[in-house]
């Protein structure tokens, strides 16, 4: 029994679905662009009326938006939470999947370690991440230079792409640990949606405090710091590192003494 194979034929139809959301709502974004930069001054008056807190949370820079890379930004925040939303699904249906199913007591029969049947859970839900956000990051960079009206760093948009990912890796590792820890989850995509908007909403109100930047993993890579400094916050990095060892740690241990029942 290859329990990873098995995984990835269970997840081939959700991962195809959320790549082409994905795609779909840059694509979506992406077709605007020449429209904003036909009439950029009528723009801007009307995105001057908004507060800054909102502009902010929406990834908004006045002083860029109507460059490909401070556009690609707005659009990169939806695309951020579907997938941190993706993530979160697939880590919280880890271990609950079982569970629900009634097949948690036979797949633990068989001969192979709680550590074995988790571990191959995991890389997975890695996998299917891995190949949503190659695809998504292509397709993307395809679309901006179709759409693009002058010469923009590309390593700039694939590390701002590349956001996308590593949020979805906090969000993944936070679905493991409510997976081993909540007893019997009955609808994973409420315990999903719940959890990734709580702390998205959470986001949008802590933009303009260095310290609460720290509470939501939405804020933990700034697109204007990325453009400006070609980098990722280093404090950031860390604490969604330290996010994800903990909680991937923590999973092991909690998997591996609890009792599972498949009813």
């Amino acid at each position: 029994m290859n329990i990873l194979l098995h995984e990835l034929r269970a997840y081939r139809k959700s991962t195809l679905i959320w790549t082409i959301s994905l795609v779909g709502i840059a694509a979506l974004f992406m077709s605007f662009f020449p429209s904003f930069t036909k009439d950029t001054e009528e723009f801007t008056k009307l995105l001057e009326g908004y507060p800054p807190a909102l502009r902010e949370a929406f990834g908004i820079n006045l002083d860029n938006f109507f460059s490909i890379l401070g556009f690609y930004c707005y659009g990169l925040s939806f695309v951020t939470l579907c997938g941190a939303i993706q993530a979160m699904n697939l880590g919280t249906s880890i271990v609950s999947k079982e569970v629900r199913e009634k097949t948690a007591d036979f797949l633990l029969t068989k001969p192979v370690t709680r550590s074995n049947v988790l571990t191959n859970k995991l890389l997975a839900a890695l996998i299917s991440i891995i190949l949503t956000n190659i695809v998504y990051i292509v397709a993307a960079t395809l679309l901006a230079f179709q759409v693009a009206t002058e010469d923009f760093s590309v390593k700039i948009f694939i590390m701002l792409s590349l956001t996308v990912f590593l949020v979805q890796l906090i969000f993944l590792a936070m679905g493991i640990i409510v997976s081993v820890i909540v007893p019997k989850i009955k609808s994973v995509l409420t315990v999903s949606l719940a959890t990734v908007f709580a702390f998205y909403f959470l986001g949008m109100f802590s933009s303009n405090d260095e310290a609460k930047r720290y509470l939501s993993p939405f804020k933990y890579f700034d697109t204007a710091y990325i453009m400006e400094h070609s980098s990722y916050e280093v404090s950031f990095l860390i604490t969604g590192a330290i996010i994800i060892i903990l909680a991937i740690v923590a999973s092991y241990y909690i998997y591996g003494k609890k009792d599972i029942h498949s009813v």
